[in-house]
Parts: structure tokens; C-alpha cells; sequence
């Protein structure tokens, strides 16, 4: 016998023996928690699980829209009902407005991004203190509406370079942020190379693959194991860190310079907010990482998901062609200069109108879902009858249970919305009874829930709405847009980190228009 092979093959089962040890026990504890939340919890009705490994995933990821499958499950098992998830895990869905406004509401404890979510977070800003509420209670002021009204000529600006050269929408929300933001201008509209426009580009173009798959459900078990696994998702995260650290270090140093000279005027931009909550004499004491890691947040919140709506609302512009006239023709009414704040934001009923559609239909998040921290109760605002017979007002849910907000369902369903849900019908905002009575039960932004609701709600969205107005404002009133082949050109939604339109049977998220400059 060759015992040199055999001694070299004992490390190999050792190995085998203890991965197959702590999947045993990963196995056990899941099996345990499962039988104590089945105590705890209201029983739900559920689809079918095809798949242990999968769960339902790969139905909602299959179907070109997502949010018909969840009100298919909605109308055939209540208001709220359990799907089943990867490796043998389920997921509570809310589809009730009051249990919704309950989730949001307890959202800051109750209520928590899972480790999964939590260990992606804190890879892509390189630190693990970025959401504390002490660094979001500082960031406040720079998105108050008096900080944004001092901002909205820096939207105008971008918004005349984008309208001279019409380059990818993404560029003007780049900028914007950079200048408004952090008095940094990226220079991507004038055809300056960014390392961090190219990373996010590359993001957006990720397709899901095998391993990405496998690597995702190795994650639900071992989150910390998943973000170790050098995946094109975590290289490009290593990319950006990199590029934005150099960005941040730059504009930190320029900005403590100002602030310790003559000029002792308070910055409202957000780096000058960051740079005082980092100052000793501040009470909201930030670290030179927790800044860089919050300009990193905002400009990962803020640069994919307006121009993922804008690209939304020009398709919704190009199937009606009477929509886009009547906006450019309510616009016309800017006879010289540009609107301000608070025109922007009350002036143009139709402007708004069109925006507040858009964001109806096509959130950039489609769906919220954090876990229980502890066992808790969620009021309905409508009885619920269970499998066993019983109908409840309320539903028990356990500590450790997922629980979802379908945000694209309940923005766009039938039975809150109306039969038009699903048409984009800009009319609704302004009809004194366009907005229905049981949409109204929803406490989010405009009783949408594109912003989220609650403590959390997006602490950038009059920034976002001010800019995607002001854009909007200079390129109605200077282009007429169309689809190359006409308005019956068919779109479908393209996979991606953020859902994008696509011409449908052509590959990859583009739609060709035609522009034309008006005189």
C-alpha cells in the first residue's frame, strides 16, 4: 500500500468530514428555528415550493414582471401570505397598507437589514458604521428643502451641458451630486474620464451567472463566508472603493482648508455638513472613514436610481406623444430664466404630475425586506381568513422571519390603484379624486412607497425631485423624443442591480430614440 498517497489524502477527509459537520449543524439550527417560529406564527397560506435550493426565486426572477406574480399570490391567499425562499427558508409578504405602515414604522428596531444585506452594505462603502442614526441625523440639513432651494441652479446647470450633447443620462445625475453635493464637478457632461461613472456603468451592465447564484445562496447561510468569494461583483466593488476613497480624501482636504480660513460661513453642501459632524466640537463626532464612507453611500444611493427613472419616464413620454405635448406645452409658459425651488415644486401641476407617475410605476427598489428581531404583531387593516378557517385582524409573526413589502405591487395594483394601475396616466394626480381612497391608506411620499416610508424614508428625495424636474423642464422645452421605430415600439424590463428598459427581442438596455431640437 502507498502509504504516502493515503497520509496525503487524510487532510482531504478532514475537510470533507468538517464542512459536512457544520452543515449538519447549520441543518439542525435551521430546522429548530423553523419548528419555534411555526409556535409563534399566525399560520399563511403559501404557493407550492419547487425547489429546496431555489425556493420561489427563480419564478420572480423569470417573469418580466415581478410584480404580477406577487398579485397573483396576493388575490388567490390574502392580503398577507408566506413564499418560500432559498435553502428551505420563507419570506412573510405585506400586501396590507396597515401592516405596511406598521413594518415601516418600527423599521429602525423592530424591524432590520438581515446579516446578508448588511455585509453587501458595508462591502460597498468599506465601512461598518455607515448607517448609524447619529451620521444620518447629520446629513439631514443637507437635504432640507432650504439647503435644496440653494442647489437648484447647480440641476439647471447640468441639465444645459446634458441638453447641449445629449450623453448617457447617468452623467448629468453625476455630476449634480458631485458639485451640489460635495463641490466636485466629474466633468463627465464635458467628456472627462471618471473611473467612478466607468464603475457604475459596469455595475449596471452585471448579469446574474452560476456561480453568482451560487455564490448568493452559500451567502444566506454564511454571509461573512460570501463576501470573501472574489466574485466580477466584488472586484468592481474593490474598483469603486478605491476611486471614490481618492475622490473623498481631496475634497475633505479642500474643504477643512476653507473652513479653517477667513471665510467662516456655514457650508450647507454635504461634505461641508460631514466635515463638521467629523470635527472634535461636533456632537455627531464622525471619523475621516465614516465620511468617506457616507459620500460613498449617497452617491451609490443617488447616481443609478434618478437616471434609471428618467431613461422610465422619456419610454412612458415616447409611447404617449400627447403626454409629452401637453408637458412641453404647460413648460412653454417659462418665458425667460429658469424656474425656482419653489416653482419646481409647486408652478408646473402637470411637471409634477408626470414625475410622481413615473416614480409610481417604475420604482428603482422593488422590493423592501428586512427580519423580525423580535416576535411581533402586525395589525390588518383588512380581516384575513388563514388555511385553518380562522379569520384574524392581526397577524403573529416570530423572531428570525423575513418579512417583504412588494413596493412595484403595491404602487401599481388593481385593487389599490384602480383598473388604469398599470397605464401610465399622469391625470390621476391632478382629478380631485384621481388618487383612490384605499391608495390613500398608504403613508409613503405622495402615498407612494418609491421613497419607503417611516424613519427611514429616503432622506434625498426633494434633492432627487428638484433635479429630475429641472432636467426634465430643460429637455421637454428644447426636444421632442420618440421611439426610432414609433410609440407601438415594444419595451421589457432589462435584469440588472436596477431594473432598465429594453427594446423587446434586441439585446441589452437600449432604447434608440429620435431627437429632434426644437427652434
Amino acid at each position: 500500500m502507498d502509504w504516502s498517497t493515503y497520509n496525503a489524502a487524510l487532510p482531504t477527509v478532514g475537510v470533507v468530514n468538517a464542512l459536512g459537520a457544520l452543515i449538519g449543524l447549520w441543518v439542525v439550527y435551521a430546522i429548530a428555528q423553523h419548528m419555534r417560529r411555526r409556535a409563534h406564527c399566525t399560520p399563511l397560506a403559501s404557493p407550492p415550493n419547487p425547489s429546496f435550493l431555489f425556493g420561489i426565486g427563480r419564478s420572480l426572477f423569470k417573469h418580466p414582471d415581478p410584480a404580477v406574480v406577487y398579485e397573483q399570490w396576493a388575490e388567490k391567499y390574502g392580503s398577507v401570505f408566506r413564499i418560500p425562499a432559498t435553502l428551505g427558508y420563507s419570506r412573510v409578504v405585506l400586501c396590507d397598507p396597515k401592516a405596511i405602515q406598521h413594518f415601516y414604522s418600527h423599521e429602525t428596531f423592530l424591524y432590520q437589514q438581515t446579516t446578508l444585506t448588511k455585509q453587501s452594505i458595508e462591502s460597498l462603502v468599506d465601512e461598518p458604521a455607515a448607517g448609524r442614526e447619529g451620521q444620518r441625523k447629520a446629513l439631514t440639513p443637507a437635504f432640507s428643502n432650504a439647503a435644496i432651494r440653494r442647489l437648484t441652479y447647480i440641476f439647471f446647470d447640468s441639465a444645459y451641458k446634458l441638453k447641449e450633447m445629449i450623453p448617457p443620462l447617468s452623467r448629468c445625475r453625476l455630476d449634480s451630486i458631485g458639485i451640489a453635493g460635495f463641490s466636485h464637478d466629474f466633468g463627465t457632461l464635458h467628456g472627462k474620464h471618471s473611473t467612478v461613472a466607468e464603475t457604475f456603468d459596469s455595475f449596471s451592465s452585471l448579469k446574474p451567472t452560476l456561480i453568482g447564484v451560487a455564490v448568493f445562496i452559500v451567502g444566506l447561510a454564511f454571509p461573512r463566508v460570501m463576501m470573501r468569494i472574489p466574485t466580477a461583483f466584488r472586484m468592481l466593488v474593490k474598483q469603486l472603493n478605491a476611486s471614490m476613497a481618492e475622490v473623498a480624501d481631496d475634497l475633505l482636504a479642500n474643504t477643512r482648508k476653507e473652513s479653517e480660513g477667513e471665510d467662516k460661513a456655514e457650508d450647507k453642501s454635504i461634505i461641508g455638513l460631514l466635515v463638521k459632524a467629523e470635527s472634535n466640537q461636533s456632537d455627531l463626532h464622525m471619523s475621516q472613514d465614516e465620511v468617506m464612507a457616507q459620500m460613498k453611500v449617497l452617491i451609490l444611493a443617488g447616481y443609478e436610481t434618478t437616471s434609471r427613472c428618467f431613461q422610465w419616464c422619456l419610454v412612458e413620454l415616447c409611447k404617449k406623444p400627447e403626454i409629452q405635448a401637453k408637458l412641453r406645452s404647460e413648460l412653454s409658459q417659462i418665458s425667460s430664466g429658469d424656474p425656482t425651488w419653489d416653482q419646481l415644486t409647486n408652478g408646473f401641476p402637470y411637471l409634477d404630475a408626470v414625475v410622481h407617475e413615473t416614480l409610481r410605476l417604475h420604482p428603482p427598489l422593488g422590493e423592501t425586506t428586512r427580519i423580525a428581531t423580535e416576535d411581533a404583531i402586525i395589525p390588518l387593516s383588512t380581516p384575513l381568513k388563514t388555511p385553518t378557517g380562522t379569520v384574524v385582524d392581526s397577524v403573529s409573526i416570530a423572531k428570525g422571519d423575513i418579512v417583504t413589502v412588494p413596493i412595484h405591487l403595491m404602487n401599481s395594483w388593481p385593487e389599490i390603484w384602480g383598473p388604469d394601475a398599470r397605464e401610465f396616466n399622469p391625470e390621476r394626480w391632478l382629478a380631485e379624486d384621481g388618487v383612490p381612497k384605499k391608495a390613500q391608506e398608504l403613508q409613503g411620499h405622495r402615498h407612494l412607497l418609491t421613497f419607503v416610508d417611516g424613519p427611514r424614508i429616503c432622506l434625498g428625495r426633494g434633492f432627487a425631485l428638484a433635479e429630475f424636474k429641472a432636467v426634465l423642464s430643460v429637455l421637454i422645452r428644447n426636444y421632442t423624443f420618440e421611439f426610432r421605430d414609433g410609440p407601438d415600439t415594444q419595451i421589457e424590463r432589462v435584469r440588472g442591480i436596477l431594473p432598465r428598459p429594453g427594446v423587446a427581442g434586441e439585446k441589452g438596455a437600449k432604447i434608440p430614440l429620435r431627437v429632434r431640437r426644437l427652434e
